[in-house]
């Protein structure tokens, strides 16, 4: 496997260069990794583009050709240097060698927090339109007290954080080869999954326009849809359909159902989108996914639901950007199957665990500590080991092997 290491610093001595060498000769046995500079990189101008240049068409050339990329920020007023943040420009411009690549982020600091402000910032700089990269979550490598970190011959003393980064890198590794390979089913797979809702499904209600905003009372009356008092036999219960909106409305999760159509037909309003977790509005349902999502989202919307679909895997989780110590928002996918074992559709639901781990934590008198010996899977989004700080420690969206799934 070839990968491509930046360290994100154009000083003549830089700790986060001295680690990323220390990974590329500690495990060149396992993983090839070519070092490149971005000292010659200009600052970006959007006004004078110069992503044709030399320097930049060398590090997109080599980002292109390598099958994944690891990042080494320092941390410059709790962000990213300003040289990284301008080559990301150039990389997000007029070319996008980042769009699709999986990266890896790892860092060092003269102190504890191990630059994790800096890789938090990252994280969201990577996942913006345009530059598209698919960082590998959690795991996160947090180099801190970096002046007493190494030996005179470069090389890290700490064994215990030596053998974390060669856990973290294993596991980068598999991510690489998941990611890759799903883009390399992209064109006789997920492309096919057809988001316009074009292909109506038994339970369709046709001649409704799907984007009407009164969508819901447009569809009642075409269906002759009961509601108030009247009754609906369950498969096991019998309730009015007010007994049902009390119920789902009162549900401590956020709830959305696709039908097999990929038509969005149903959310619980528990409160106003704005105050949601995943915001929707009334007037989105009844549209089509191509209408609820993002344009740059849509590959990764299909992927969701082809690998749902065809039964790939029941259940697609996710946390998402900006999760903390205090928040842990997941957003769960789940297919939906009839009597016969048919697909019809997608059971989204979206909470926040903290609360409920904090009430438990209280109950319990318990308290969460970091496993030093614990292999952390990668998609639980946790710190582990001697080169990362739980109390600086922030998330990155758990996103599953089959699905590289869309944020909302």
């Amino acid at each position: 496997m070839k990968l491509v290491g930046i360290a994100g610093s154009i000083a003549d001595e830089s700790y986060n260069r001295k680690l990323l060498k220390f990974i590329a000769t500690h495990f060149r046995s396992q993983v090839d990794i070519e070092l490149l500079d971005i000292n010659d990189i200009p600052m970006f101008n959007e006004d004078d583009d110069q992503s044709d240049g030399d320097a930049i068409q060398y590090i997109a050339q080599k980002i292109e050709a390598a099958d994944g990329v690891i990042i080494a920020t320092p941390e410059h007023n709790h962000t990213v240097p300003a040289a990284l943040k301008s080559l990301i420009e150039w990389l997000s411009f007029s070319i996008h060698p980042l769009d699709g690549k999986p990266v890896m982020i790892v860092g060092a600091s003269y102190y504890s927090q191990g630059s994790s402000r800096a890789q938090l910032h990252l994280r969201q700089i990577l996942e913006a339109p345009g530059v598209g990269a698919i960082t590998f979550p959690g795991n996160e490598v947090l180099l801190g007290n970096v002046k007493e970190a190494f030996d005179e011959k470069g090389n890290l003393k700490d064994q215990g954080t030596i053998d974390f980064i060669h856990t973290t890198l294993n596991k980068f590794i598999k991510f690489v080869k998941v990611i890759n390979h799903v883009d390399e089913e992209a064109d006789d797979a997920f492309e096919a999954e057809d988001l316009d809702a074009t292909h109506p499904v038994d339970t369709t209600v046709t001649n409704v326009e799907m984007k009407a905003k009164d969508w819901v009372e447009q569809a009642a009356v075409k269906t002759n849809a009961v509601e108030g008092s009247a009754y609906v036999k369950l498969d096991r219960g019998l309730l009015t359909v007010d007994q049902l909106n009390y119920f789902f409305n009162t549900m401590p999760m956020e709830l959305t159902f696709v039908d097999d159509n990929n038509q969005f037909i149903y959310y619980n309003k528990t409160m106003e989108g704005k105050d949601m977790l995943a915001s929707r509005t009334p007037d989105q349902v009844g549209d089509r996914m191509t209408d609820v999502h993002p344009p740059r989202a849509i590959p990764n919307v299909k992927r969701v639901i082809h690998s749902l679909r065809t039964g790939k895997t029941d259940l697609v989780s996710m946390a998402v950007p900006g999760n903390n110590e205090t928040k842990h928002i997941m957003h769960y996918y789940h297919a939906m199957h009839d009597a016969d074992g048919n697909y019809r559709g997608v059971n989204e639901w979206v909470l926040d665990l903290y609360p409920i781990v904090a009430s438990y934590l209280k109950q319990t008198g318990k308290k969460l500590v970091d496993d030093p010996n614990n292999q952390v899977d990668a998609n639980a989004g946790a710190s582990q080991g001697s080169a990362s700080s739980k109390d600086d420690a922030d998330k990155k969206p758990d996103v599953d092997a089959n699905s590289g799934a869309s944020e909302h």
